[in-house]
């Protein structure tokens, strides 16, 4: 069974979002396009405390950018972003929801941040996605959405640790390139773990 996972497309990482990813509305007409391809249609949604340690805000004297440790593990600050009951949690208007199965929440704990759909970043718990995906049939698992540098690459990663056959789809993702390669290198990094990589229209057939 051919499941599509939609990583967070919310409106905090879209264009007029606190932590926005460049371009990352484009992806959404694509996404739109591929949902009627698939047999399930699962979402992620970042969903943070206000109180988050990854919150720049939430740590006196550090700057957006910086780097700390939280909870034994190199933590970059970000922006305030995707609090839970907030409009900038909430999915893009404009991504076909009525379709989308089941949806995890991430980044509950505010000790520690969650960039994976399926695990904190310390693999300390799980947010029980691979054990639905196993209990639906999933057997090829295709990534879509935000941002390519972070929460796609790491959820294409643990995918592939947990036994699913994963593909990108490269034209609906989009990423933040903090460093200028940094997307370039998350997407040979997801080949190299043995992840494919595709475009839409190998989906669609255009």
């Amino acid at each position: 069974m051919k499941t599509l996972l939609i990583i967070d497309i919310q409106n905090d990482f879209l264009p007029g979002g606190s932590l926005a990813v460049t371009n990352g509305d484009k992806i959404i007409p694509i996404v739109n396009e591929l949902i009627p391809h698939y047999d399930n249609i699962i979402a992620t949604q970042d969903y943070h405390p206000p109180e988050h340690g990854s919150f720049a805000s939430n740590h006196q004297g550090k700057n957006i950018g910086d780097t700390i440790q939280l909870s034994g593990l190199p933590q970059i600050l970000w922006p305030t972003h995707c609090v839970e009951g907030t409009t900038g949690a909430e999915f893009a208007d404009t991504l076909h929801t009525q379709r989308i199965d089941t949806i995890f929440r991430k980044g509950t704990n505010p000790n520690i941040d969650s960039y994976s759909g399926f695990y904190d970043n310390g693999h300390l718990k799980s947010t029980g996605l691979a054990k639905h995906l196993k209990e639906i049939g999933t057997t090829q698992l295709h990534l879509v959405g935000l941002a390519t540098d972070y929460c796609v690459k790491f959820s294409a990663l643990d995918a592939l640790k947990e036994g699913f056959e994963t593909t990108l789809i490269k034209d609906a993702i989009q990423g933040v390139n903090l460093q200028p390669n940094d997307c370039t290198q998350a997407i040979q990094e997801i080949k190299n773990a043995g992840a494919s990589v595709i475009s839409s229209n190998d989906i669609i057939g255009k």
